[in-house]
C-alpha cells in the first residue's frame, strides 16, 4: 500500500523526514535514510533546509524510489521560478515520486548565504494549483500539454493553534481547495490543543476533504525544546513537557518517551490521520520510537 492508499483506508501513518546532506557521496545520503526502509511509511525529504544548500530534493527523492523507500518530496518557492519548479515537477513524475508537499520555504536571510536572491515567483497555493493541473489536465499553465503522467498526491502545511471564538481556517481551506489532498504541521507537542484544532476544523468541513499529519518531535534537551518553542514560527511545546525534560536523568531517553507517548495520544484523536516526526540532531532516535510504536498502536500496520 502507498501513502495514499493507507490515508484512504484510514490507516494512522507516520512519516518521518531526511535532511539531505552537503554532499556529492549518494552513500551519504542513503546512510541516513536506509535505516527508515520499512518503518516509516513514508519520508520527508526537505527542500533546501534552513534556506541552505544540500543535495538536491529531488534527486534525493528519486535515490529513494530506487531503494524502495516512498519519498515525500518537499517543494519550495524560495529558490526556483514557475519555469524551473515546473521542469522540477516532471522530474519528480519522471522518477516515480508522487507525493509532494508544497512549502514556501525558509528566507535566505535565514541561512549561509544571506545575500543570496529569493525567487518566491508562485506561493504554495499556487504551486498546488499547478501540480494538481499537470496530474489533472496533463498541461502546464501555459496550456501546452505534456507527455506521460503525473500522478501526483499533493500536500500543504499548517500550524495547529488553540482557536479563538470566530477563528476561520481560511489559509487551510485557500490550500485544500488548490488542491492539498494531506496536510503535515509545524511542531505541536500537544495533544489536547490538537483535538480542539481538529473539531474546529471538522465544524469548517475540512476534515473530511484531507488527511491530518501532526509533527511532533524526539527532544534531545530542555534546551532543545525551549528554542524550538521559542524560535521556530507556529511551533508548540507546552511548559509541561519542557518540565518534564528539564528534570528528566536522562533528557535523549526521556525526549524519545515524549514522543512516543504523543504517537500513542494523537492516534486517538478523531481526524488526525497520523503523525510527522522531525528529529534535526537526533535522527537515531526515530527508528526506535516507530518501532515501539507499530507494536503498540493498533491502527499502524507493517509497511
Amino acid at each position: 500500500m502507498t501513502l495514499q492508499d493507507k490515508l484512504r483506508a484510514k490507516r494512522f501513518v507516520i512519516t518521518a523526514e531526511v535532511t539531505p546532506p552537503v554532499t556529492a557521496d549518494r552513500n551519504e545520503f542513503l546512510a541516513k535514510a536506509l535505516p527508515l526502509k520499512g518503518l516509516a511509511d513514508a519520508v520527508n525529504i526537505t527542500d533546501g533546509a534552513g534556506a541552505r544548500p544540500h543535495l538536491g530534493a529531488v534527486t534525493a527523492a528519486a535515490m529513494l524510489v530506487a531503494v524502495g523507500i516512498e519519498p515525500i518530496l518537499q517543494f519550495t518557492c524560495r529558490d526556483r521560478n514557475r519555469i524551473a519548479l515546473q521542469s522540477d515537477l516532471l522530474s519528480a513524475a519522471a522518477s516515480g515520486v508522487h507525493n509532494l508537499l508544497m512549502l514556501r520555504g525558509d528566507d535566505p536571510s535565514a541561512g549561509d548565504q544571506p545575500d543570496a536572491m529569493p525567487v518566491f515567483d508562485l506561493d504554495p497555493r499556487t504551486l498546488l494549483e499547478t501540480a494538481r493541473r499537470l496530474r489533472d489536465s496533463g498541461e502546464l499553465p501555459s496550456g501546452r500539454k505534456i507527455g506521460g503522467r503525473a500522478d501526483f498526491f499533493l500536500g500543504g502545511a499548517d500550524n495547529p493553534i488553540d482557536p479563538p471564538p470566530g477563528w476561520q481556517p481560511k489559509g487551510l481551506q485557500a490550500k485544500i481547495d488548490a488542491g492539498a489532498q494531506f496536510v503535515q504541521t509545524q511542531f505541536c507537542m500537544d495533544a489536547g490543543l490538537v483535538r480542539r484544532y481538529m473539531a474546529r476544523l471538522a465544524e469548517h468541513g475540512l476534515t473530511g476533504r484531507m488527511s491530518m499529519l501532526i509533527g511532533i518531535a524526539p527532544l534531545r534537551s530542555a534546551k532543545s525544546a525551549r528554542w524550538i518553542k521559542e524560535k521556530l514560527f507556529g511551533a508548540i511545546i507546552p511548559d509541561a513537557v519542557v518540565a518534564r525534560m528539564e528534570s528528566a536523568l536522562d533528557p535523549l531517553a526521556e525526549g524519545r518517551r515524549i514522543c512516543l507517548d504523543l504517537v500513542h495520544e494523537l492516534a486517538d484523536v478523531p481526524h488526525v490521520a497520523g503523525v510527522h516526526i522531525m528529529a534535526p540532531g537526533n535522527d537515531a532516535a526515530v527508528p526506535e520510537i516507530i518501532t515501539a510504536a507499530r507494536v503498540s498502536v493498533s491502527r499502524l500496520t507493517p509497511v
